[in-house]
């Protein structure tokens, strides 16, 4: 996890911020004395008061007997997050996802804002740099974990990827306490605990066995040891689409031409492009809404692996009602889904190879009252701006583009499955080992493919998988077939294969690589769906061919071949 650095944690922290929105709400110096209290015990002090011998839990009249000049507070949640709100506005205004756990402690999923800002040491200044312009104080910290990358902010650390139990390892056990967002009201007695078992530190608890903690402490006690061997936890969350970024245009009258509705479509898309700019985001999933005169409706999800610009957004929006009108007839011609005629011509003029399909003339609907009467985009699902990332010069790729809205308009014409694009998976097999996913979506496996697979194929993977396995024969010497025994091996030695009439002789083999059926398998993975033995071996023919054999309850059959 923390070496691919998919679940980075970005955490903000306002010292003592309680205390410094009362200072801040009564006027006082930034370094006056200040102590808050809640049921009579100190909750947050300013610094210049600990100096002065100020310290949580201090009942009200030892807090004033230590530093008589304290200026002392009720606690008020109110005025802590009413004073906090502009600061994580202007957090809001340079990455999104912005999740604040209380007042004075905010935390980034920290891939956008790395790749905006170019890491997050870079990310980190200039966050201090908008605290500073707001007049906030603020500690930045970055770890795998979120509880890590909380304490890692209370000490100004980036903690390395993967290193985050080594950091926690060394830090008093008093660290995993105080942080009320994370613990329930029983941390400080469990603290309290470890620390009278001899517990001192935080690497002393997380070397006690998750099973001996779940079974002696309570629910609070296993969530302060998964954080103190820096467990994955939850990610941030994001916050909702804003539900003022969709855009929509009434047509009056009604725009029957596919040029015309383009044009539209294109003010359109500037227009949500412009929007979510405004609010630091870029857009992965779009919803286009396109409704006719006649009461049809076609509304399509685009979703993509990357974040839409405008331009992309307004091919999408003229691919859908190109492919609308002139392949359905879905306004000119009757339901949608229904067959109906193209245009008069049905042909597209093009200027050049990589400019700008021209809509023909023809391109348009016989009935100047029919056409389109509404459009509307809608954001669906989106991302911190930092994820849209242009080339050197501002581009992606001339050719790398032509590729992509080619293929994306195919989509628009033939649906999104229409193309497909290949993933590595996690499974036993070469086959077992690709997912397909329509183009334009998150690339995401069937099951993980750094997962634990026993029996998995070495490398290397064969060049030619066959969707139809020819069914052959193992034999021995003496020609008897060769079967997988009840031990995971072979009942002897390979020595020919033989297909219908036909033999070859083996000039060498490798295995077997047995699978078996796990019980404890989630339904849907490919070691859940196997029925009985299977193993595979690899052979090299007197022919030099090298071939992939499997192994079923029906007898060998070749899986693919090697180049």
């Amino acid at each position: 996890m923390g070496d691919r650095r998919t679940g980075r944690v970005l955490a903000v922290l306002c010292p003592d911020w309680p205390a410094t929105a009362a200072a801040a709400a009564e006027g006082l110096p930034e370094d006056a004395e200040v102590a808050v209290l809640a049921a009579g015990r100190v909750i947050a002090c300013s610094y210049t008061a600990r100096r002065n011998g100020v310290r949580r839990g201090l009942r009200r009249r030892e807090a004033q007997s230590r530093s008589p000049e304290v200026h002392v507070f009720r606690d008020d949640p109110g005025r802590d997050a009413r004073l906090f709100e502009p600061l994580a506005a202007a957090m809001e205004e340079v990455t999104a996802g912005v999740e604040v756990l209380r007042p004075g402690l905010m935390v980034f999923d920290s891939r956008g804002m790395r790749r905006r800002f170019g890491g997050e040491q870079e990310a980190a200044e200039r966050l201090v740099d908008i605290a500073a312009a707001v007049g906030v104080e603020i500690r930045v910290g970055a770890a795998d974990a979120l509880t890590t990358a909380v304490i890692a902010a209370r000490h100004t650390t980036f903690v390395p990827p993967g290193d985050g139990a080594r950091f926690l390892a060394e830090l008093p056990i008093e660290e995993l306490s105080g942080e009320p967002s994370l613990e329930d009201d029983t941390r400080a007695d469990l603290i309290d605990l470890l620390r009278r078992l001899g517990l001192r530190r935080i690497g002393d608890f997380a070397a006690l066995s998750p099973a001996d903690v779940a079974s002696r402490f309570g629910r609070d006690a296993i969530t302060a040891h998964r954080a103190s061997r820096a467990e994955p936890e939850r990610g941030v969350s994001h916050r909702d689409v804003p539900t003022d970024i969709a855009v929509e245009k009434r047509c009056d009258p009604p725009v029957g031409r596919v040029d015309a509705a383009a044009f539209v479509g294109r003010g359109l898309a500037e227009e949500v492009h412009q929007r979510l700019a405004a609010s630091g985001l870029a857009c992965t999933r779009l919803l286009v809404h396109v409704e006719s005169s006649r009461g049809d409706v076609l509304s399509r999800t685009w979703r993509c692996g990357e974040p839409l610009t405008a331009r992309a957004t307004a091919d999408r929006i003229r691919w859908q009602i190109d492919g609308w009108m002139t392949g359905r007839a879905g306004i000119a011609g009757g339901r949608q889904g229904a067959p109906g005629r193209a245009g008069r011509s049905g042909r597209r003029a093009v200027r050049a190879a990589d400019e700008e399909p021209v809509d023909d003339p023809g391109d348009e609907i016989d009935d100047a009252d029919e056409g389109v009467v509404l459009l509307r985009l809608e954001p669906l699902e989106v991302v911190d701006a930092g994820f849209l990332q242009s080339g050197l010069w501002g581009e992606t790729g001339r050719a790398g583009e032509r590729a992509q809205r080619a293929l994306t308009r195919v989509q628009g014409l033939l649906g999104g499955d229409a193309v497909r694009v290949a993933t590595v998976a996690g499974g036993y097999g070469p086959g077992e080992r690709i997912t397909e996913i329509p183009f334009g979506d998150e690339r995401v496996p069937h099951a993980d493919p750094a997962a634990p697979w026993p029996g998995l194929l070495p490398q290397p993977t064969p060049a030619i998988l066959y969707r139809e396995h020819p069914d052959i024969d193992v034999l021995d010497r003496i020609g008897a077939p060769v079967l997988l025994t009840e031990r995971d091996e072979l009942s002897a030695v390979p020595e020919q294969v033989r297909r219908r009439d036909r033999r070859w002789r083996l000039r060498a083999w490798a295995g077997p690589w047995p699978v078996h059926r796990r019980w404890w398998a989630t339904p849907g993975r490919p070691d859940a769906d196997i029925d009985g033995p299977r193993a595979r071996i690899q052979v090299v023919l007197d022919d030099n061919r090298a071939l992939l054999l499997l192994y079923t309850d029906a007898g060998w059959r070749v899986e693919g071949r090697y180049e």
